[in-house]
């Protein structure tokens, strides 16, 4: 029987205008009366998963920050703190282009520079980090940095961002997550590391567990449990490693594959 079900957020269990689908929450209720857990699995900081989950702060598990910050009743279940010193120098890189913005992502919240600030970021800021605070310097920041986020504007960040950051793939991994943004993140961790944590501490196997993704930064969370959903939307590459697909995340994928194991006797 499945004990833990994962989903993404951006174009998995969010709609085309970034809202949590109609029907939801008694789809959260029935799981809850079934025994079931659910778990956001997202890149985007605990503290918008919370604004997203308003009421669910003690239910979900919070897999935030793709895998660096693991958040169970607001207690730290997990996290994976960068080396500060080759942290700081990454955020330096992209500095003088215009255009590309950088992110101290921290365990207490999100930090941008002053001289960054625009309404433009702001506003793509906001979709991701809702607990954010503006900075003069990223260097007096009285915070454990777990990830380094870069926005490029243009859309173009594979090609804008990734190769200043390239040298830092070893100790660290540089993650396109979508055209707009790269993470900058420990090389041991991703969203299937954080995931196989949760399982260990709490004594749940990969067969007990399904998991729903779109985008290249799931590939890990498909290989971390059985019940592995790729949305119609989804890469290519998501789509050829899940074992199911469900509808895309405009028709509500996600509640129609949980509706699926429901109905298939999976869920308690």
């Amino acid at each position: 029987m499945i004990k833990l079900i994962m989903s993404d957020m951006d174009g998995t269990l969010l709609d085309e205008n970034g809202q949590l689908p109609a029907g939801f929450a008694d789809m959260a209720q029935e799981l809850k009366r079934r025994g079931v857990m659910f778990a956001p699995c997202s890149g985007r900081q605990y503290y918008s998963l919370l604004d997203t989950f308003a009421g669910y702060e003690d239910e979900f598990i919070f897999l935030a920050e793709n895998g660096t910050m693991v958040r169970y009743h607001d207690k730290e279940l997990f996290s994976s703190t960068l080396n500060r010193k080759l942290g700081m120098k990454a955020l330096q890189e992209t500095r003088q282009n215009p255009g590309i913005y950088e992110v101290f992502c921290g365990k207490q919240g999100a930090y941008i520079l002053a001289d960054e600030e625009t309404t433009a970021f702001q506003d793509e800021l906001r979709k991701y980090y809702t607990h954010a605070e503006v900075v003069d310097s990223f260097a007096d920041i009285d915070d454990e940095l777990i990830k380094c986020s870069f926005f490029d504007e243009s859309g173009n960040a594979d090609t804008r961002i990734y190769p200043y950051l390239q040298k830092y793939e070893g100790p660290f991994q540089v993650a396109t997550s979508s055209a707009y943004w790269v993470d900058v993140m420990n090389y041991d961790i991703n969203k299937g590391i954080a995931i196989q944590q949760v399982q260990k501490k709490l004594h749940i196997t990969p067969m007990e567990c399904a998991a729903f993704g779109d985008f290249l930064n799931d590939v890990e969370m498909m290989s971390s449990v059985y019940y592995s959903f790729a949305m119609e939307n989804a890469h290519p590459k998501i789509k050829e490693l899940a074992r199911f697909q469900t509808a895309s995340n405009r028709e509500h994928g996600v509640l129609q594959g949980i509706q699926k194991l429901i109905d298939d006797g999976l869920c308690g």
